[in-house]
């Protein structure tokens, strides 16, 4: 199985938690975990975050149109 790359920080890892499929580190979990809400390090995660599942969602939403 092909390693995956944490949706934040980008480095390679076997695990952490999991988000629509994709990998968030143990690292930046707890970052985001303890980050303060509305501050620019806190939204920067989230907007990774929701772009990377939205990016997802609108790739699967392509593939099935096409089937």
């Amino acid at each position: 199985m092909e390693k995956q790359r944490c949706i934040i920080c980008r480095k390679t890892l076997n695990n952490g938690i999991i988000i629509n499929g994709r990998i968030l580190c143990k690292a930046c979990e707890n970052r985001l975990i303890n980050a303060k809400v509305n501050t620019d390090f806190y939204n920067y995660y989230r907007d990774c975050i929701k772009k990377t599942v939205v990016d997802l969602l609108l790739r699967e939403k392509r593939l099935s149109s096409h089937m």
